[in-house]
């Protein structure tokens, strides 16, 4: 049963946010244009049995040469906000050293066409597209690389800053430290928790230099962090796959979260792993602990749980438990709006958050243009669940102010390559040409009521 855009809409708040999102190397293509030197995404994609069919950001769906028709496009969907990242290897092309101008000028053509639109710009400053020429000195695993993201945070907002609506410092760092540096399964590649440890705190110091940074240069714009928080469950009511669970929390969201908004990292963690950690300088905490004035969380599915049996299995010790649900997406993804409901409840009642928006939230379905439309009906269902759990979110009085659809287009999906579809509009890879998709017109008949600025959640 389809929910209608308008009763959904009556639920929001009239100045609630509606928007869609992209990432740089998903979809802008021009790998070598203007300057832009390879990203470690570039390296990773090239390389034998990393990335899908050995798919690679050569191309992507082209949008670095056709920005203004993709901005029509974005007009187009009715929406207010639009969520993108910059791409570093543009900016500065070795990580540190001389400043790209070309790529400076793409960015500012993006969001000029954007205000031109009147629609407001959310940038990303680091959506896993590390300068390449930076692994030389380890990547994520070197201090150094934290204050090469300062220098170039503060060039992005010394530059862009003043037609900015919003900036994140950070997408995800669970992924560009945990999948990157302990699970091999995106860039670098490494598989090695020592690895890991060094890229997390780095990470997590570096998101704190660039709050330094942009608030340095553009003290009133709002700043904050992307996190791909997970809703962990318990895979039974055992005590031991309830100790796992709060491993997992800790393992997973807590290493964020706690430094960020407690100014100090779990103490289950530290006692497990502690040792292994590069060392925290002083100051380092205080840096990362600089209050947010906003965060925004990236949720598609629930993480379920069980202990690992094996003797001495390396913390967080778990193994993924079953699903509850059967409704899976293309990408094998549970489907379960509750859980972005309970995760929500959960943060707020242990860390003091800032508002939040729901940066990322979508679903992968893979059919395809027939008769000049795709019916994608299972991702509008997506949508529209998650969305109402977000009104019950408003109604219970937390302070939820936008959602960004994941994504304005179908993209290079990391190590799925182009195979997995995201999308509210079809991209045809061969032509190029966006096809908005039912979800997609679904989305716009919503988003195109705010603001509305005339009625009140209650």
């Amino acid at each position: 049963m389809m929910i209608e855009a308008k009763k959904l809409a009556a639920r929001f708040p009239g100045d609630f946010v509606f928007g869609v999102a992209t990432a740089s190397f998903q979809i802008e293509g021009a790998s070598k244009a203007d300057g832009r030197k390879a990203s470690i995404w570039d390296a990773f994609s090239n390389m034998p049995g990393r990335v899908y069919g050995r798919h690679n950001g050569d191309v992507a769906c082209d949008h670095y040469n056709r920005l203004e028709q993709d901005l029509d496009l974005i007009k187009s969907l009715g929406v207010e906000a639009y969520r993108f990242s910059i791409a570093w290897p543009r900016i500065v092309p070795e990580g540190t050293g001389p400043i790209n101008e070309k790529g400076l000028d793409f960015y500012d053509r993006l969001v000029d066409g954007l205000k031109a639109r009147g629609i407001k710009a959310f940038a990303t400053l680091y959506h896993w597209d590390l300068p390449l020429a930076l692994m030389g000195d380890g990547g994520w695993t070197a201090r150094t690389t934290a204050y090469a993201y300062q220098r170039y945070a503060k060039t992005v907002i010394a530059r862009l800053g003043d037609r900015l609506d919003a900036v994140a410092t950070f997408n995800e760092p669970w992924c560009s430290v945990w999948l990157g540096h302990l699970y091999g399964v995106h860039a670098p590649g490494e598989r090695n928790m020592d690895a890991a440890l060094a890229a997390l705190h780095f990470t997590n110091l570096a998101h704190g230099l660039g709050v330094a940074a942009i608030r340095s240069e553009r003290p009133e714009l709002p700043v904050g962090i992307v996190i791909n928080a997970h809703s962990v469950y318990p895979g039974s009511n055992s005590a031991e796959d309830k100790a796992a669970a709060e491993r997992a929390f800790d393992f997973h969201n807590g290493v964020f979260f706690d430094p960020i908004f407690k100014g100090e990292y779990p103490e289950d963690f530290l006692s497990a792993l502690g040792e292994r950690m590069p060392a925290i300088e002083d100051g380092d905490m205080a840096t990362i602990a600089q209050p947010l004035d906003w965060w925004g969380l990236n949720y598609y599915t629930p993480m379920r749980v069980s202990a690992d049996p094996a003797k001495g299995a390396e913390y967080p010790a778990t193994v993924n438990a079953k699903p509850v649900s059967n409704v899976k997406t293309d990408i094998g993804w549970e489907v379960y709006a509750p859980a972005l409901g309970s995760l929500v409840e959960t943060l707020n009642a242990r860390y003091r958050l800032p508002d939040c928006y729901i940066t990322e939230n979508g679903a992968c379905y893979n059919m395809g243009v027939e008769n000049g439309t795709v019916d994608d009906q299972p991702r509008l269902d997506y949508i529209s669940d998650h969305l109402a759990v977000t009104a019950d979110l408003i109604a219970k009085g937390y302070p939820m102010r936008g959602y960004f659809a994941w994504s304005l287009m179908d993209n290079f999906e990391w190590a799925e390559g182009y195979r997995m579809r995201f999308g509210i509009v079809h991209v045809d890879y061969e032509t190029q040409v966006r096809t908005i998709k039912k979800s997609g017109r679904w989305y716009k008949d919503l988003a195109e009521r705010f603001p509305s600025g005339n009625h009140k959640p209650g």
